[in-house]
């Protein structure tokens, strides 16, 4: 095999996430992201790459505004697009890899000239939702400026497919996996459902390189991805997700491969971790070898962070038993703050260029977080000022104006409970608990390990918090709440006695069933949140995204045009509520649908089949075959009326002449006492006839005669002209 030249290396940008639209309200940090990501795609150009590499989250939400898009697009363009070929040649199937309409590499396209092509994943900020399950990146991939690869359409069953490059004498098989949810992959990995492709021919001449969006780190028993989980036939794993810059390629010696984290471009929380300095790297590879060159970033704002703890300060120390200590305590916190602006300020200067003429370099406002420890020693105590109005003194001088300090105490203590008497975590769980570092699902658990709910499935609970906060879902709460409910109701619908302890043994059984459920991945979200269609004089980039307003969610099914008339809601209704307990009605459910048909109901009835169907669909499994948990969910009581007032209606007009020749209504009354299974409106029958039938209708509205009896379809006794007309106009 012939020495391998320059000409066979393929030159990678790599880089992760850049979180373009991350604070973009701010008049100060607003356009840190998209600056960031400019310099980024302006490195790729100036140092002639061959790709870019993107390791998911570019968007900072998956739905991104106007001007982060437009500023990603233009980026894009200035820098990939351009009259230099591109020197990778395509070697698998484009349509394997790529969806959509262009179902094939950019670069390949004869209506556009890419220079330098960008591959990239999405992360857990950008992921696909809403209607049609695309994602921001789809966007640009239809418009030829970025190739969406590394899908994860189905999490329970990952099929993760190369894209194959050829330069010169350099085999790349590129992979990636897009985000998917930490505890459900990890699930999946463990059940063997991810399959790795490899080529089918000359599999060591290949270089394999991995992106992959997952937490790095163990915060939880699942809520990771262990590297031993990956294949050992790779050689590099890029690691997005995490924002710690860790650029330096590491070996994993178990696996046998290197594992690079490249770290955000801006920083998203005030933590150590996002102080770290902000570097990408360009990755060159040649054969079966590879070298990373790292770059710093220039345009990133600089961030200082510092912990103190008040005890340990001398001259703080002696004021813990002095009155009124607020003043010098403040004066002190202010010296510290003022030092750590000016350290910003000369971190920044080193790194920058000297300029060619002899302007002054403008230093950007710096990120400053003082973390402050304020447990005082016994008998002494610490009375420090308000953190936002301490932070207000330095506007004009930081970016972050309302959150430069920090203050915190440590706190020797068993359990505490809120005014409501929920018990909380323990003081030390608390301590540890960072507002910058913890993750929503963590609180949530060690919160929900203090108390327990009696409803709400604890676990789906932690995961619709989650959808809240992270993915600014302003109706997931309530979402949750809703069919939580309706859950719980259709399960106490088939209970037959109504004490207090088998009514709670019964909600205790629902609640765990759907967390078993929902912790197997078999319970899917339900119904998708429906919303009013949007005014014509809204103006989304004034008023903001119409489906975040509290009055845009529709709420029922009354609210979305599908109100059905009173007689058919009453009617639904008491014998939903009545019918439960009775052992007949239970019965009733299972023929319930195949009786409904062989009659022609009216209109009324045929609503309520309708209702019913899509009630039954509320809840939604993704294994069909197990009949086990159908159980869980009961129909409600409203088919069994259903099932048995066809064959009440087929009986009244025979009963009628009699009807009519005994006007009594005591025994009427008494027999629809005695079944007070539907509550009806139609001709009152004897006692003999309604006793005989346990549907029989009650009080008669209109008595009909013999001659006015006919057989249509209705089995209704024809109405009288006015009825007539008056049902017409309904």
């Amino acid at each position: 095999m012939p020495a391998l030249t320059d000409a066979d290396t393929i030159r990678i940008l790599v880089a992760t996430d850049s979180h373009v639209g991350y604070n973009e309200r701010d008049h100060i940090r607003g356009n840190d992201s998209s600056k960031s990501f400019h310099e980024v795609m302006c490195l790729a150009k100036d140092r002639d790459v061959d790709m870019v590499l993107l390791a998911g989250d570019l968007f900072h939400d998956n739905k991104p505004s106007r001007k982060s898009m437009y500023e990603v697009m233009r980026s894009l363009r200035i820098n990939c697009y351009g009259e230099k070929p591109c020197e990778l040649e395509m070697l698998s199937d484009p349509s394997e890899c790529f969806q959509g309409a262009f179902n094939h590499v950019n670069y390949e396209d004869p209506d556009i000239n890419v220079a330098i092509p960008v591959f990239s994943i999405h992360g857990n900020h950008d992921d696909p939702s809403g209607e049609g399950h695309l994602a921001a990146l789809d966007l640009l991939q239809i418009s030829g400026l970025l190739n969406y690869y590394g899908r994860t359409p189905e999490s329970d069953n990952i099929l993760i497919k190369p894209v194959l490059l050829q330069k010169g004498q350099t085999k790349l098989a590129l992979y990636g996996m897009s985000n998917v949810r930490d505890e459900r992959l990890f699930r999946t990995f463990r059940d063997g459902k991810v399959k790795f492709f490899q080529p089918g021919t000359q599999k060591s001449d290949w270089f394999n390189i991995m992106s992959v969006h997952q937490n790095h780190h163990a915060y939880t028993e699942t809520g990771y991805l262990p590297e031993n989980f990956l294949p050992e036939f790779l050689d590099l794993v890029v690691w997005g997700h995490e924002h710690e810059c860790l650029i330096d390629p590491r070996l994993n010696p178990e696996m046998n491969f290197h594992v690079m984290q490249p770290g955000s471009s801006v920083a998203t929380s005030l933590m150590p971790g996002e102080a770290v300095p902000k570097h990408v790297a360009i990755l060159s590879i040649t054969g079966r070898d590879f070298k990373v060159e790292t770059i710093k970033l220039k345009t990133v704002r600089p961030f200082v962070i510092k912990d103190i703890v008040l005890c340990e300060h001398k001259e703080i120390k002696k004021l813990a038993k002095v009155e009124d200590n607020r003043s010098k305590i403040t004066q002190h916190l202010i010296a510290i703050v003022d030092d750590l602006i000016e350290q910003a300020k000369a971190e920044w200067l080193e790194a920058e260029d000297e300029p060619e003429d002899d302007e002054e370099l403008k230093v950007p406002l710096p990120l400053i977080r003082l973390r402050v420890e304020y447990s005082a020693p016994e008998g002494g105590n610490f009375d420090c000022e308000n953190p936002q109005r301490f932070s207000n003194r330095f506007v004009g001088r930081v970016a972050n104006v309302n959150d430069v300090v920090q203050f915190h105490r440590k706190k020797a203590g068993a359990t505490r409970k809120t005014q409501n008497g929920a018990d909380l975590p323990e003081e030390s769980i608390l301590a540890q608990m960072n507002i910058d570092s913890i993750k929503v699902e963590k609180l949530v658990r060690e919160f929900l390990t203090a108390q327990s709910l009696t409803i709400l499935p604890q676990n789906s609970f932690g995961d619709a918090v989650s959808q809240f906060v992270d993915k600014d879902d302003k109706h997931a709460m309530e979402m949750f709440v809703n069919e939580s409910l309706s859950n719980q109701i259709k399960h106490l619908m088939d209970v037959d006695q109504y004490d207090d302890d088998d009514m709670q043994n019964a909600m205790d059984q629902c609640k765990s069933k759907l967390e078993e459920l929902f912790a197997a991945g078999h319970l899917k979200k339900t119904k998708k949140a429906k919303l009013k269609p949007k005014p014509d004089n809204w103006d989304t980039d004034l008023d903001g995204e119409w489906g975040d307003q509290p009055g845009a969610l529709i709420h029922s099914d009354v609210e979305d045009g599908e109100e059905d008339d009173d007689g058919v809601s009453v009617t639904s209704t008491v014998t939903a509520a009545k019918g439960r307990g009775k052992p007949a009605a239970k019965k009733a459910t299972t023929p319930a649908k195949k009786t409904a048909p062989a009659t022609k109901p009216g209109r009324g009835r045929k609503k309520i089949v309708e209702e019913s169907e899509e009630e039954d669909e509320d809840v939604v499994m993704v294994d069909d075959d197990e009949e086990d948990e159908d159980e869980l969910f009961v129909k409600p009581a409203a088919p069994a009326s259903r099932g048995k007032k066809p064959a009440a209606t087929k009986a009244a007009p025979k009963a009628a002449p009699k009807a009519a020749a005994a006007p009594k209504r005591a025994p009427a009354r008494a027999a629809a006492a005695k079944s007070q299974s539907t509550l009806n409106f139609s001709q009152s029958q004897p006692a003999s006839q309604a006793s005989g039938r346990g549907t029989a209708r009650g009080k008669a509205v209109q008595e009909v005669g013999g001659d006015e009896i006919s057989d249509d379809d209705d089995a209704f006794a024809p109405p009288p002209p006015t009825a007539r007309s008056a049902r017409g106009r309904r």
